[in-house]
């Protein structure tokens, strides 16, 4: 496979001409020098990493990228000072950084100091991110050591190149220290974004559409809205009635909110995820978006309750709204799930989005059901369709508690008052979207998402 080197990718990913170098010339370190002036031989540039600024569809952003032919794109003092320098000098002139690795990890050859730099490089991103800004990662074949357990590992939206070998232990150092071959195929970037650990597996041809779709949110203005709203109240609501229209399998979910009512979207969980992550545009307003996907048929565990504590974070870091899609048959009741910290999980999501300090927007869609509705609840503003409720447990499991059987689930879906239009009089709705008897799942996601977004633009 022909893998792009460092000038190569720049040239793919940044505007025409537009790249301007920061690096300063670097003196070789005396007692490795003839190692240092091959490895500039063949690689073709005088450390194992450039760093600059160029523009990304014109908008101005700051790039750090690792050339892996200079001694296996090892990470040495030099190489450390420099990009440290561009994340300060990045922060400085308010930049977006586009970071691309390939690296065996620390340098050998410099032992203990070189190592330790990975602290200041962090350091130097984490402000960086404080500031709201972007930091978006790019890992490429091989990735491994120190430069994945550091700034490789701290991106807001984290991809990798096809078949990359991505690790914290490359697979030779581990044969030589255990005598034994790594375990095949966990320390691929396809297996890493099977697990979540990065968000995806990308083509360096296709990261210019990437990076402009992700940019496209975390950087661009809000646009005037294009969506009509949709105004009138709710008509008579009946629980139970509700409970089986919201189980339908035609009705409108999460991701046909993303396909119609948003633009510019980039997924950051699997397509098989239980719940969804997306930077996105819901009609022209930026957000993180977080909810469960309905066509999964999956209860909430806490991997997925991580996963949306994830999309809360990011919300805060990036200063952008959050709106939260709740749509879920509750959280998975099994012995992993409780070995697992599923309680915990649940608390952690409602104690992180309840203390966000960005605009934030609940969505009822749907199912809301136990604590994975509860988790994805607690925001500034809630927004229930008509026929969505909210409920401790589903109405069979009310009535198996307090009558031994499921047979008066019609009657409590009634008397728990777990309705929209209950939900409102108590103060937990603060809007009800009316329903149409004749709503496509469209027609219902465009009404969903034009609310969503003007309660952003508030």
């Amino acid at each position: 496979m022909n893998r792009p080197g460092a000038r190569e990718l720049i040239e793919v990913v940044l505007d025409p001409g537009s790249f301007e170098s920061w690096d300063r010339p670097v003196e070789p370190d005396p007692s490795y020098r003839e190692q240092l002036e091959a490895a500039t031989a063949r690689a073709g540039t005088d450390e194992s990493v450039l760093t600059g600024r160029g523009l990304m569809h014109g908008r101005p952003v700051a790039v750090l990228v690792s050339e892996f032919g200079f001694l296996a794109g090892s990470i040495g003092r030099a190489a450390a000072a420099r990009i440290t320098d561009a994340v300060l000098r990045a922060t400085a002139e308010r930049l977006p950084i586009l970071a691309s690795t390939a690296s065996g990890g620390t340098r050998m050859q410099e032992g203990a100091p070189a190592f330790v730099e990975m602290v200041r490089i962090s350091r130097a991103l984490m402000a960086h991110k404080a500031t709201g800004l972007p930091y978006l990662v790019h890992l490429r074949h091989p990735t491994t050591g120190g430069v994945f357990a550091s700034w490789g590992s701290l991106g807001h939206v984290t991809v990798a190149e096809p078949g990359a070998l991505i690790g914290f232990l490359g697979p030779k150092v581990y044969r030589a220290l255990y005598g034994e071959p790594f375990p095949a195929g966990v320390q691929t970037a396809e297996n890493l974004a099977a697990h979540g650990v990065i968000d995806g597996v990308v083509e360096a041809e296709d990261l210019p559409v990437l990076l402009d779709r992700a940019l496209g949110v975390l950087v661009d203005p809000a646009t005037p809205p294009a969506l009509v709203r949709r105004t009138g109240e709710p008509g008579p609501a009946d629980g139970w009635d509700s409970v089986l229209r919201t189980r339908r399998q035609d009705r409108a979910g999460v991701r046909d909110l993303l396909r119609y009512g948003a633009t510019g979207t980039v997924r950051l969980t699997e397509p098989d995820a239980c719940v969804l992550v997306a930077l996105t545009r819901l009609d022209g307003q930026p957000c993180v978006l977080v909810g469960q996907d309905r066509s999964q048929r999956k209860a909430m565990g806490p991997s997925a309750l991580r996963q949306a504590r994830r999309g809360m974070r990011l919300a805060e870091d990036l200063g952008l709204p959050l709106v939260t899609v709740i749509d879920t048959p509750g959280a998975e009741l099994s012995a992993a799930a409780e070995t697992g910290g599923i309680a915990a999980e649940i608390a952690q999501c409602i104690a992180t989005m309840a203390t966000l300090t960005v605009p934030t927007v609940s969505l009822l869609l749907g199912q809301g059901t136990g604590g994975g509705a509860l988790a994805l609840l607690p925001a500034t503003t809630v927004i229930a369709a008509e026929h969505a409720w909210l409920a401790p447990l589903p109405p069979e499991g009310a009535s198996a508690i307090l009558h031994g059987d499921t047979s008066r689930a019609p009657e409590l879906a009634s008397a728990q008052r777990i309705t929209a239009v209950a939900l409102r009089e108590t103060g937990t709705v603060h809007h009800i979207i009316p329903e149409r008897d004749d709503d496509s799942a469209e027609s219902l996601a465009v009404a969903l998402a034009a609310e969503c977004a003007a309660r952003l633009a508030l």
